[in-house]
């Protein structure tokens, strides 16, 4: 069927939703690369790793050397653990922990950024395929009456044209979906880890106040 076709050629068979879908899928495939970057760049230096060296800086009364640490590392738990060591030295460990809390929040929206369009394109995609499909199996019986019945076998055709948005449709509904799941469990362990940094500082910071 698509035989010496272009791509254009092919996408016009659709119709308009086949652009849609195009559109789409573009538009996955960049947050998808995205959020795999961003989770890359965000995960080189491992929870235990960072935690043991910190933690070594306040134990030895470092706090200054901690600050420094956390600016050099690229992670949500940098970002937790300096709110928490500047709190600290201001007013103290309960505050310490109160504003760790705050930038556990202010980390897990970021992480979240552009999510909500994954999971938007792996439910919508699947019904704009259906829709041009329609649209098209509503074409081909206009076609239909307009020939009369000896025209069947040609109108066919236009049938499973039309059902290409469909196959189109779930093309991207599913990698959407997907990485949608993949990028909300990859969250979950980034919450979990700065809950566990959080824990940890505490309790350095509690004995380094009681010295």
């Amino acid at each position: 069927m698509f035989e010496g076709k272009s791509i254009i050629e092919i996408l016009n068979m659709g119709g308009v939703t086949l652009y849609i879908l195009l559109g789409c899928s573009v538009l996955s495939v960049t947050i998808i690369c995205y959020k795999i970057f961003e989770f890359w760049s965000k995960s080189r230096v491992t929870r235990v790793e960072f935690i043991k060296k910190l933690t070594k800086y306040v134990e030895d009364g470092k706090l200054d050397e901690a600050l420094d640490y956390c600016d050099s590392v690229n992670s949500p738990l940098a970002s937790v653990s300096k709110a928490g060591i500047l709190a600290f030295k201001v007013k103290g460990e309960t505050v310490s922990e109160n504003a760790m809390e705050r930038e556990i929040m202010i980390q897990t929206v970021n992480l979240e950024t552009f999510t909500t369009i994954l999971a938007t394109l792996g439910s919508m995609t699947v019904y704009v395929g259906l829709f041009g499909t329609v649209l098209g199996i509503i074409s081909a019986f206009h076609d239909i009456s307009a020939v009369g019945a000896g025209g069947i076998a040609v109108i066919i055709g236009g049938v499973s044209e039309a059902l290409m948005a469909t196959a189109a449709g779930l093309s991207v509904a599913v990698p959407a979906s997907v990485a949608y799941n993949f990028v909300a469990k990859k969250i979950d362990k980034f919450v979990i880890q700065m809950e566990y940094c959080v824990s940890a500082l505490e309790e350095v910071l509690f004995k380094n106040r009681s010295k």
